[in-house]
């Protein structure tokens, strides 16, 4: 079989034929980046088949490595990307940078072609002139703690017939045994049968890795890679693999033209293939570090077939491959599931680790039943379980959004006990956890503050940002370590120039410290100068404009005496009326938001008073905004309206102050006779007066109740309520403006706007209470424990609860 491919030898690449009928295309494409590094693909580049049949032609498509650190060996670089599992929603979606030159180009060399003429020219392409160097970018950050990824493979023999262990290398054998290997290549040339290829290769991946490099360059090392080309069809399905897993120990480049020849004879033989023999050709391309996604499809496919016959070995390490592939059909994810809580009871503890790893890297949800169960596996096994794993099991809930209250209690005591031995990449998950799922431990997050300043030198870019953003989301106040903030800013500081690739990371960061009232003022200055806004502005996988408001407006209210940069006039407005549209048809049409604004407008009097809308935008909520004179008058707050609607069973409620309520229900109306009952004598044995019923209503008055009395609606006057109404409201201390207007920003909050299980705010929401106050707002709660049961009571129960909320707040 011939093949037809891109050859470098002068700058103007040309086509070299073979000799042969068939004919293969080398096509060079590139292919976005999906991350700052390709470690989060699990992949150092893809050349990808187009046919499946090696009888057909194939099309190779290139994607270079958009990261190659020339310090590390292609085995450190696997390790790197093993260790990297970032979330992919939050993950970087920036332009692909091409390698600056690939160490494993070779040129053509007619002369050291068979007898037959067969060659398989090996070329890349040049890298384009006006991209700029990688390492211009990104310093490479060598992983403080070595982690084994793989260390689920060590808890059974069973998965040696699926699974290559990387820390076991083959018997060694020195360069003299090697030369006269390679120097039969040349002899046998053509008369070289497969079983003779297969066992070259084999024999030359034993060598010592020091070793290998020289042995790759090596001309007649690259004749036998043809000669393998030559024979792929005649191989058998044990020797594929027999060459794939020498291509292991080989550190071959996962760009390297012919494995795209060796995927698609896999491909092709993957119905005559066993359950094991194509669990272990995908455990073999992932440890070479390629991406092949068509190959994994006729996996999952076959093993359909195999339901039955699959244990918990297969089913782990099926999580594993399609963990690390990235992708896998939804109608899999359901008997997968179910053979996993099958099989369940029977994880050893790396085993859950690696279950929880594939899950989370497939972003394919299972049910919270099945996750629940996982968790509880683990939490059953804790003790035995490593780092690696207790982070995976963290990664799992961040992802299902799952609180697990007896695994969050046990990382309490886990963490603070293993943070010293923990690399930073592990203790940044468990911070991005504990922010997701809203959970504030003091022991965790201050063993992360005091571990992490010892590891700044380790911290990619993403690590530093993303722990800024943790701590800050929830409230971490710097006082209580003081060298954390100032430890990872300074880390920003060194590393700024990254920022040019991946401008998200820095407004994270920025924003993590904005919430604990940190204002880097040198780094605010780059995010909002006009290049850095004008890159940002670019990205069309991450919106970072609502981000830049929140910084822009954080800025302009909590630095009066800023002078640097600020965001255009027109950005911040464009801005502004894209989160008005999505409050408009979400925030402002939540049942409880509604029912507080109705039960405000015939609380003051109409809708004039009370004015539904983003005070500040960039906080990204709403509130009901209502102005009150000195003396504690409503004031319209929306002059657009000239008329008050009132809906049709209240269009006999009487305007109201905060000394007469009007009317609250249709059974009685509050006047100033019945207040003043109330707020002479709280003891008084003298009955309460109802003013006179409207003809709707039925004809019944207010008797009393146990010594206390109530309305026929069931809200009862306690002496709680009777002492709100009479007690004398303080203004001296209300901010107000030049007109002596008392602005009240009212909140209707929920549950996701604190850490669970705890009156602590999260950290936009506790900003935006700072906010308001600088704005001049006085912040009056309808809090959600108090605010959602009173939506299943009557409208005198919400009246009352809302005027005891705003004139208490004067």
């Amino acid at each position: 079989m011939a093949a037809c491919v891109l050859c470098r030898r002068l700058p103007r690449p040309r086509y070299l034929l073979g000799l042969r009928k068939d004919r293969t295309q080398a096509q060079y494409v590139s292919v976005e980046q999906k991350d700052e590094t390709d470690d989060h693909k699990g992949n150092k580049g893809a050349l990808q088949k187009q046919e499946a049949s090696p009888q057909e032609v194939y099309r190779l498509f290139y994607n270079p490595s958009s990261y190659h650190p020339p310090v590390w060996t292609a085995a450190s670089s696997r390790s790197q990307r093993d260790n990297d599992e970032d979330e992919q929603c939050l993950s970087t979606l920036a332009p692909s940078f091409w390698q600056q030159r690939n160490r494993y180009s070779v040129s053509c060399s007619r002369h050291l072609s068979s007898s037959k003429n067969t060659l398989l020219d090996l070329a890349f392409k040049d890298p384009e002139p006006e991209r700029p160097s990688v390492s211009s970018f990104r310093k490479p950050t060598p992983p403080d703690v070595r982690v084994n990824p793989r260390a689920f493979i060590k808890c059974r023999p069973e998965y040696a017939s699926m699974t290559i262990d990387l820390t076991k290398r083959p018997r060694l054998i020195e360069m003299e045994e090697a030369l006269p290997l390679l120097q039969k290549v040349i002899v046998l040339k053509g008369s070289m049968k497969p079983s003779d290829v297969c066992q070259f290769i084999m024999e030359l991946s034993r060598l010592h890795r020091s070793k290998i490099p020289m042995v790759r360059s090596d001309q007649r090392f690259i004749m036998l890679l043809r000669y393998s080309v030559e024979h792929l069809s005649l191989f058998t399905e044990l020797q594929l693999l027999e060459v794939l897993q020498a291509f292991v120990w080989l550190d071959m480049p996962s760009d390297h033209t012919i494995l795209g020849l060796y995927e698609a004879e896999l491909i092709r033989r993957a119905n005559q293939m066993s359950l094991h023999q194509l669990l272990l050709a995908a455990d073999l391309w992932r440890c070479i570090g390629r991406q092949v996604p068509q190959f994994l499809q006729h996996l999952y496919d076959s093993v359909r077939m195999y339901w039955e016959e699959m244990g918990v070995t297969e089913v782990v390490h099926l999580l594993y491959i399609i963990g690390e592939g990235r992708q896998c059909s939804k109608d899999l994810m359901h008997p997968v599931e179910q053979q996993l809580m099958r099989h369940i009871h029977k994880l050893l503890p790396e085993e859950v680790g690696a279950v929880c790893l594939g899950l989370f890297k497939s972003k394919l949800s299972v049910s919270e039943g099945a996750v629940t169960r996982i968790v509880d596996k683990g939490h059953s096994l804790i003790e035995d379980m490593s780092d690696f794993a207790i982070v995976n099991v963290l990664k799992l809930l961040r992802f299902s959004y799952l609180y697990h209250r007896g695994w969050l209690q046990a990382m309490s005591q886990e963490v603070p006990r293993r943070a010293q031995n923990m690399g930073v990449m592990g203790l940044m998950h468990v911070a991005l956890a504990c922010s997701v799922l809203h959970y504030r431990d003091d022991n965790i997050l201050m063993a992360i503050a005091e571990r992490v300043p010892s590891l700044v030198a380790h911290c990619r870019i993403k690590d530093s940002c993303k722990l800024l953003w943790a701590l800050g989301t929830l409230g971490f106040p710097p006082v209580q370590s003081p060298s954390f903030y100032p430890s990872l800013t300074n880390a920003l500081r060194e590393r700024k120039a990254e920022f040019q690739r991946y401008p998200e990371h820095l407004l994270t960061a920025l924003l993590g410290l904005a919430f604990v009232s940190q204002f880097p003022e040198d780094l605010i200055t780059i995010a909002l100068s006009p290049d850095f806004v004008k890159l940002a502005l670019k990205s069309t996988k991450l919106e970072l404009k609502k981000d830049l408001l929140t910084l822009d407006e954080t800025v302009r209210l909590e630095l009066p005496h800023w002078s640097g940069p600020r965001l255009s006039c027109e950005l911040r407005e464009e801005v502004a009326e894209m989160l008005w549209k999505f409050a408009q048809s979400d925030l402002c049409q939540k049942p409880e938001v509604l029912e507080a604004e109705s039960a405000l407008q015939i609380l003051l009097g109409g809708e004039k008073f009370v004015c539904k809308r983003m005070i500040l935008p960039h906080t990204r909520s709403i509130d009901l905004e209502v102005h009150l004179d000195s003396s504690g008058q409503p004031i319209p707050v929306n002059p657009a309206l000239h008329t008050t609607t009132i809906p049709p069973e209240n269009n006999s409620s009487t305007s109201i102050s905060h000394q007469g309520w009007g009317r609250m229900n249709l059974e009685a109306t509050i006047t100033d006779e019945l207040l003043t009952q109330l707020t002479d004598n709280k003891n008084t044995t003298k009955p309460l007066t109802p003013s006179p019923i409207s003809e709707r209503t039925s004809p019944h008055g207010v008797e009393p109740d146990d010594g206390r009395r109530r309305f026929d609606t069931g809200l009862h006057l306690t002496n709680e309520i009777i002492e709100h109404l009479a007690n004398p409201c303080s203004r001296d201390s209300a901010p107000q403006d030049s007109t002596n207007t008392l602005k009240l920003a009212i909140q209707v909050s929920s549950r996701n706007q604190y850490c669970f299980h705890s009156q602590q705010l999260m950290g936009l929401h506790a900003m935006k209470r700072r906010h308001l106050k600088l704005a001049g707002y006085r912040v009056v709660e309808l809090s959600f424990h108090e605010w959602f049961p009173m939506l299943r009571k009557s409208r005198a129960e919400k009246l009352a609860h809302l005027h005891c909320k705003v004139y208490n707040s004067l």
